[in-house]
C-alpha cells in the first residue's frame, strides 16, 4: 500500500468551538515539498471534540492517495483515541473501559478507517504556545466558526 515513493504531507489539525457545546470549527494546513492547502469548516451546534476529530478526518479525506503523513494536532483526546484506546473500544465493541458506548463514535470509526489508508505518525503540540503550524490550523477553525455566524 505505503511505500518509500508515496508522499510525505504534514498535517496541522485544530478544532474550536465557542461554547461547549456551541458553534465549532475545524481547520487543517496541509504541506507537501512546495505545495500547501489550506481547509476550514464548521457547525451550528457541536463540540470541541467533534471538530477536533473532524478537522484531521477533512485533512485525510482530502488526500489523493495512500501517503506517508505526519499529524500535529493539540489534542490530546485526538491523538491518545487513534493511537491507544481506539484498540480496547474495538474489542469491547465500540465501548469504554468502564462499559459506556463511545462518544463521537462515528467520527472514530471513520478517522480508524482513513488513518488504515495512510501510514501515518501522530504528533501532539502544546497548543496556543506559538507553534507555526499550529497556530495557521488554529485560525482555521476560527475561521470555520465565523463561516457558520
Amino acid at each position: 500500500m505505503n511505500d518509500d515513493s508515496s508522499p510525505e504531507i504534514v498535517i496541522y489539525a485544530d478544532g474550536a468551538c465557542r461554547g461547549n457545546p456551541g458553534p465549532g470549527g475545524w481547520g487543517a494546513w496541509l504541506r507537501s515539498g512546495e505545495h500547501e492547502r489550506e481547509l476550514f469548516g464548521g457547525e451550528r451546534q457541536t463540540t470541541n471534540n467533534r471538530m477536533e476529530l473532524t478537522a484531521v478526518i477533512e485533512a485525510l479525506t482530502a488526500l489523493k492517495r495512500p501517503s506517508r503523513v505526519t499529524i500535529y494536532t493539540d489534542s490530546s483526546y485526538v491523538k491518545d483515541g487513534i493511537t491507544s484506546w481506539i484498540r480496547g473500544w474495538k474489542a469491547r465493541g465500540w465501548r469504554t473501559a468502564d462499559g459506556k458506548p463511545v462518544k463521537n463514535i462515528e467520527l472514530w470509526q471513520r478517522l480508524d478507517a482513513l488513518n488504515a489508508g495512510h501510514r501515518v505518525q501522530w504528533r501532539w503540540v502544546k497548543g496556543h504556545a506559538g507553534d507555526p503550524g499550529n497556530e495557521r490550523a488554529d485560525r482555521l477553525a476560527n475561521r470555520g466558526v465565523d463561516s457558520v455566524g
